[in-house]
């Protein structure tokens, strides 16, 4: 599976949305058919970070699906995940990768068409372009329209994300996105393998127009 694949359907997580044990919901996300998960943990210490990672790694293995980490560079390392997320007021991308190296993976979170192409410039290795549709907490929808315009200007992969449900992914793959990134769509389900198999199976017989 190259990278392109493995970034075809993206979990974040944030566990004040589930209704089951984070880990249940990641495992079952992947047994669904999920390829790559995104710890997002926005209110946890450093110690349960890792610990969290740790296991997700071992999980993200045994499935071989990628394990990304927001933000936190050590922790990527410390686990050996494939890649860090950043965003706006991360660290600068640069800097990023003379810490992790070639090999690993940066993704960004892009809102528009400046932000991603300097995302591509400072060596990020793929863009979440958000929010397309309305998503709770969220700033006003950019609109799937939106991904047409920003993927024509890179060459890295761009990835949908903001309200990305199963009777709309055929919208953003025929703006031509590459993947889908879903939080809530899977992580608020109460069951995250069958919503993940929904997922998986629109993004596989969906057909860019």
């Amino acid at each position: 599976m190259n990278l392109l694949e493995k970034l075809r359907l993206i979990l974040i997580t944030d566990r004040s949305l589930s209704k089951l044990p984070p880990m249940q919901v990641v495992r079952r996300a992947l047994e669904g058919g999920v390829t790559a998960v995104q710890l997002r943990e926005k209110n946890l210490d450093s110690r349960n970070i890792y610990f969290l990672a740790s296991e997700m790694r071992n999980m993200t293995n045994e499935y071989n699906a990628l394990l990304i980490i927001n933000d936190r560079i050590d922790i990527a390392l410390a686990v050996k995940a494939d890649g860090v997320h950043m965003g706006k007021n991360s660290m600068p991308i640069m800097e990023a990768r003379r810490l992790l190296g070639r090999d690993k993976l940066i993704g960004f979170s892009a809102h528009n068409m400046q932000e991603a192409v300097g995302a591509e410039e400072n060596g990020a290795n793929y863009i979440t372009l958000s929010p397309i549709f309305q998503s709770p907490g969220k700033d006003k929808p950019i609109g799937p329209e939106a991904i047409r315009i920003v993927r024509e200007g890179l060459r890295i992969p761009v990835i949908a994300l903001g309200g990305i449900k199963e009777d709309n992914i055929q919208d953003v793959l025929n703006h031509k996105a590459d993947g889908v990134a879903v939080v809530s769509a899977i992580m608020a389900s109460e069951d995250p393998k069958a919503a993940a198999e929904r997922l998986r199976r629109k993004l596989d017989s969906c057909e860019p127009a």
